[in-house]
């Protein structure tokens, strides 16, 4: 235990990579890729320090780091490895001034891992908490961002020793913009510093304990699968007490096609899900769509709305729970797909109006997953 937070170790590593398999929702990028990058830090430089949001002092500085990209890139194009730190020192060289700390921008798949390798490198502790409280695909849908502090200066980092800062002030879609043609011209996948804030800005914009939330969901998969219990019922146990409170049962069923495909630094697609058509359970037979921009958007059985964002659409493995990611989403594959209802800083007005279905191009508004499923499956 060090003076402040507690230490994370490589032994917690495999269940975080698939707790923020889980609430990357599709998305995030490949959280294997990220567990061996942070394995190796760790290695090299030692164990990592994580600290709660209270437990920074007003004043502290702190800057998120990630990656951002295609995730179908990031398959095949693996990070370097400095460019996160690259993307940090560039930073604070221009702002003239350290982190106190780094934080994850989302708590989905590699961006979990990222800040991770960040912290064993240059010592510094990650921020418990996130600005997304799952994983978006652009840089202003995060709750550092709707609730005022800007995105830039930022620094992307690519694979060649490069780095471009980017300064729009307070547009944080123009950054988005910006910052995505230069990860385009990066081989579309790049490593960022963003949104530097102090330690109160953290605490009135960031969502609380999602490193820790997924160490704990990736442990209650493990746990359940060793003791031959439902993994998803585990889920359900473990989100009730949490800040994510409701998960639903959506569907069950074989993946029957896949339609995917890299487009202006996003991966874009659909997914068609045929139920197994149980005996008793109607309600869930037919074919369920899932468009995902990266992460999935929306879920529709037959037309029907089943959960749209900002809620989580999840993929699992139909028996195991492993989480599926978007990039490796194959025909086949036999699935259970849950919603996970998203914490309320994340369903205000001015929350919706940054990452809501209108943001993604949906003609519809939002509605919360228990309103669609008043009751538990």
């Amino acid at each position: 235990m060090s003076e402040r937070g507690w230490t994370l170790g490589t032994e917690q590593l495999t269940d975080l990579a698939r707790g923020a398999a889980l609430l990357g929702t599709g998305g995030g990028g490949d959280p294997y890729i990220g567990r061996l990058m942070v394995e190796a830090a760790i290695a090299e430089y030692g164990p990592i320090t994580v600290i709660s949001p209270d437990e920074l002092a007003d004043d502290e500085f702190v800057i998120s780091t990630a990656m951002m990209g295609a995730p179908s890139v990031m398959v095949e194009k693996i990070p370097k490895g400095d460019e996160a730190v690259r993307a940090l020192r560039a930073l604070e060289r221009h702002l003239g001034r350290s982190a106190d700390a780094t934080i994850p921008m989302e708590c989905g798949g590699i961006n979990s891992m990222i800040p991770l390798v960040v912290a064993a490198v240059t010592g510094l502790p990650v921020v418990d908490a996130d600005g997304m409280g799952r994983a978006f695909p652009e840089l202003q849908m995060e709750t550092f961002g709707v609730y005022g502090i800007p995105a830039s200066p930022m620094v992307v980092a690519g694979d060649h020793d490069e780095w471009v800062l980017i300064d729009c002030g307070a547009d944080n879609s123009r950054v988005e913009w910006l910052a995505r043609g230069a990860c385009i011209r990066m081989g579309g996948a790049a490593l960022i510093a963003e949104y530097p804030m102090t330690g109160a800005d953290v605490k009135r914009t960031a969502i609380p304990g999602t490193l820790s939330l997924g160490v704990e969901l990736g442990a209650a998969i493990r746990q359940a699968r060793a003791g031959h219990r439902d993994p998803v019922a585990a889920l359900r146990e473990r989100l009730g007490g949490s800040i994510y409170r409701q998960l639903r049962v959506l569907h069950e069923g074989k993946v029957t096609d896949v339609e995917r495909r890299v487009v202006d630094g996003f991966t874009r697609g659909t997914v068609r899900i045929t139920g197994f058509n149980k005996p008793g359970d109607a309600a869930r037979a037919g074919d369920l769509v899932i468009s995902f921009q990266n992460e999935n958007v929306i879920a529709l059985r037959e037309g029907q709305l089943l959960a749209v964002v900002p809620d989580l659409i999840c993929v699992l493995e139909a028996d195991s729970a492993e989480p599926i990611t978007s990039e490796t989403l194959r025909y086949g594959q036999r699935v259970r797909v849950i919603g996970i209802s998203t914490p309320d800083l994340m369903r205000t007005p001015e929350a919706l109006a940054v990452f809501g279905p209108r943001c993604f191009g949906l003609d519809r508004d939002f509605t919360p997953l228990e309103q669609l499923h008043p009751t538990a499956d």
